[in-house]
């Protein structure tokens, strides 16, 4: 039995902790070498098999004509206010910036805006190279595939601005996605910065630096090795660039609540007067039966994202269950460990954490974290089980009300344009849109194949550039060997606007199947912006499915853990309701606007296009985590008193000061992500904070004991049918812990 098993091996990690300990230096170091030896680079892949993109994108590839790369664009001005490329001065600057940015390394080719006014001002403009003023010139760089780039690419050519800034009368701006590609992500001070604030509340939640220390430890361990790993993925598979912030955010959050979880009911132990070992044994025999079923069901719904059947979605899925998976088995292997190497120290608070208990911070937090449950908790938790009606309808209206901006939730990609004017990515956006229209920014490329009609491409390029929703089409590029050509079009849109998207559709729709009739020829629209709403497209009609498919899932497994069909029903729905209400505040910030700024968020942008399942499946598993902790502490004290009430009272109080605690710790880390300057990394730290939050207080502590109170016994109802149909196993019938039942028999409510 699960029960068994955990102590087992938690009792044996406690007995030699430092055999354990060495254990897993050497695992982390291992790690970290072949990290070195054999990790990749992330890479962003934002297609998947069957869209319209996809086919184009093959085509493209096809014909070789390089568009299928890596693209940079510098964009310039000259500085003093009257000049422009009309004149010769700046023409001359301007020469020599794209010389020396066609010699760089791996440089395939580039654009000459100076050439073509040579050749004459009108070619230049029309060519969308120099504004229709001369003020703002583009010089368009072409490099290779990512796999066969790094980012010492990329360095090269941001040096190559820096020193051309101070020798040319330029300013000289830089974007593309060899930015986005190779630009180191700004996790690294979030890290930081949720490590601090998760020591800080663990220090106020225990009084001792050294129970405070080993959550923190454990995590470090967990995040090494998980991250370490991801890399080494990521050289065999493209694993994509926000993977690592995520498994980072997800990792340090689990990490240190499994290890908050485990190391309560040790001192728990510890203060009823068990020796160390066998307190760490127990506390992994108990605590740690949970940890392992929440963090198996975190991995199974993050899984679950393989239903979109977007490539790059399962394979950051996959990165990041790598990270939970090594974060739980941290937390019954190595976290015992530190509990037996600790020993006595961790029953006692050190000097600062007495002084807090003496005063009235100290007597709110308690001398061991759920040893005895704080009066403020059980009064709360009675005065809410006396009034359940009114607690119940109220906190639903309030999570229903949060959730109604979800209606107007739009899905799409923040461009550059969302980025802080501090970053020459948004300053490189602005210029281009001034000089050339917003639609310069997202490019759409239509690639065709004229096979058996050579009059197709001239009505191709005339029905495409009659739309409305085109501003400009460059000249065709046909491929001699293939035959197919690739026509760049900028719509008279932004990237991120719906306008854009309505155009992609229209395209599709109506203006190729125009042009190209009924004969063998085809065509195909792709691009970024076109990739991007193809993948937005499709997850939203993946999500009903994916969703069906978790909460079916989740309710199947809380059945088998806690032998009743109105518990799981119940857990389903208001995770439902938390996830909602996230949901809801993620579109009132983000689309809306409202409080954007206390994040750094400079424009409204939609939300990403895959964030809606990436956050569902976090989410349904992480509150899992605060469902089956309190949940088995309420049966625990049903399967020990018979009696719903004095349960609901004891096993929710027992429990509240962790869960508050380690929600704490989970908003704290996920809000050191929402300052981070990319819209994407906002968007998952205030989504995962807010959805824990309301989890943890307006969930867990109203409508969890007002909806128990309400339902009885029948909370843990089973028919006797499907009793008999459950399996029996190490999942959920592990009762027979002696200090769960205390003897006592154990009342069932079985419809016989």
């Amino acid at each position: 039995m699960l029960s068994k098993a955990l102590l087992r091996l938690g009792a044996s990690a406690a007995r030699h902790p430092w055999r354990v300990i060495a254990a897993w230096l050497v695992a982390a170091t291992l790690a970290v070498l072949a990290a070195v030896a054999f990790g990749g680079r992330t890479a962003d892949s934002m297609t998947a098999p069957g869209l319209d993109s996809q086919r184009a994108a093959e085509l493209i590839e096809r014909a070789g004509t390089g568009q299928e790369g890596m693209t940079a664009q510098v964009v310039v001005t000259p500085l003093d206010g009257g000049a422009t490329f009309f004149d010769d001065g700046a023409r001359t600057a301007l020469t020599r910036l794209r010389a020396e940015v066609k010699r760089l390394p791996h440089v395939l080719g580039t654009s000459d805006p100076a050439g073509a006014l040579d050749a004459g001002g009108d070619t230049a403009v029309r060519g969308g190279l120099v504004s229709a003023d001369g003020r703002i010139a583009v010089v368009r760089v072409q490099y290779p595939d990512q796999s066969r780039l790094s980012a010492e690419d990329l360095d090269a050519l941001v040096e190559l601005g820096d020193r051309l800034r101070a020798e040319l009368p330029l300013r000289i701006e830089m974007g593309g996605n060899l930015f986005y590609a190779f630009s180191d992500p700004d996790g690294g001070a979030s890290e930081l910065i949720g490590l601090l604030a998760a020591a800080a509340i663990l220090f106020l939640a225990f009084g001792s630096l050294v129970a405070a220390a080993l959550p923190i430890g454990m995590a470090v361990f967990g995040l090494t090795v998980g991250v370490a790993t991801m890399t080494v993925l990521a050289g065999v598979t493209d694993v994509p660039a926000f993977a690592p912030v995520l498994g980072s955010m997800v990792g340090l959050g689990v990490g240190i609540d499994y290890a908050l979880f485990v190391l309560a009911r040790h001192r728990e132990y510890l203060a009823r007067g068990l020796d160390p070992r066998e307190a760490a044994g127990r506390a992994v025999a108990t605590a740690g039966r949970p940890v392992v079923f929440a963090g198996g069901t975190v991995v199974v719904s993050i899984l679950g994202l393989a239903v979109a059947n977007v490539p790059f979605m399962t394979v950051g899925g996959l990165a990041v269950s790598i990270v939970v998976l090594i974060m739980v088995l941290a937390s019954v292997t190595l976290l015992p460990a530190f509990l037996g190497a600790a020993g006595p120290r961790l029953g006692r608070a050190g000097r600062i954490g007495r002084a807090l208990r003496a005063g009235r911070l100290g007597r709110r937090q308690g001398a061991a974290a759920g040893a005895v449950p704080a009066a403020g908790w059980r009064r709360w938790i009675g005065h809410v089980s006396r009034h359940p009606v009114p607690y119940a309808v109220g906190a639903a209206a309030l999570l229903l009300t949060a959730t109604l901006p979800v209606l107007g939730l739009r899905v799409g990609l923040p461009d550059d344009g969302s980025l802080p004017h501090s970053r020459t990515e948004r300053r490189a956006y602005d210029l281009v849109a001034e000089g050339f229209g917003p639609g310069t920014n997202g490019p759409l490329v239509i690639a065709a194949d004229p096979t058996g009609d050579p009059g197709m491409l001239d009505r191709l390029v005339a029905t495409v550039a009659a739309d409305p929703g085109i501003a400009s089409v460059a000249p065709t590029h046909i491929d001699r060997a293939t035959g197919i050509a690739t026509l760049v079009v900028f719509p008279t849109t932004g990237p991120q606007d719906k306008a854009t998207a309505d155009t992609i559709a229209r395209l599709r729709s109506k203006v190729l199947p125009t042009a190209i009739g009924h004969g063998p020829a085809r065509a195909h629209v792709g691009g970024a912006a076109a990739s991007l709403s193809d993948v937005g497209r499709r997850t939203s009609q993946r999500l009903p499915v994916f969703v069906a498919a978790v909460l079916a899932m989740s309710f199947l497994l809380l059945m088998l853990v806690f032998r009743s069909v109105l518990v799981p029903l119940k857990a389903v729905l208001l995770n439902l309701l938390s996830i909602g209400a996230a949901y809801g505040i993620m579109v009132a910030v983000f689309q809306w606007g409202w409080g954007g700024a206390l994040i750094g968020l400079e424009a409204t942008v939609p939300i990403v296009s895959f964030i809606p399942m990436f956050l569902f499946a976090i989410l349904f598993g992480l509150s899992m985590d605060y469902e089956v902790f309190l949940l088995s502490r309420v049966r625990e004290e049903y399967l020990r008193t018979g009696d719903n009430g004095t349960a609901i009272v004891e096993g929710v109080s027992r429990t509240a000061r962790i869960i508050t605690s380690a929600a704490l710790i989970m908003v704290a880390v996920f809000l050191s992500f929402a300052v981070a300057e990319d819209p994407s990394a906002k968007m998952f730290g205030l989504g995962l904070a807010t959805a824990i939050f309301i989890d943890a207080t307006v969930v867990r502590m109203v409508l969890v004991p007002a909806t128990m109170t309400l339902l009885g016994r029948t909370n843990w109802w089973l028919p006797k049918w499907l009793d008999r149909m459950l399996p029996r196993g190490p999942v959920g019938t592990d009762d027979t812990d002696a200090e769960s039942t205390g003897g006592a028999p154990r009342p069932r409510l079985v419809d016989r």
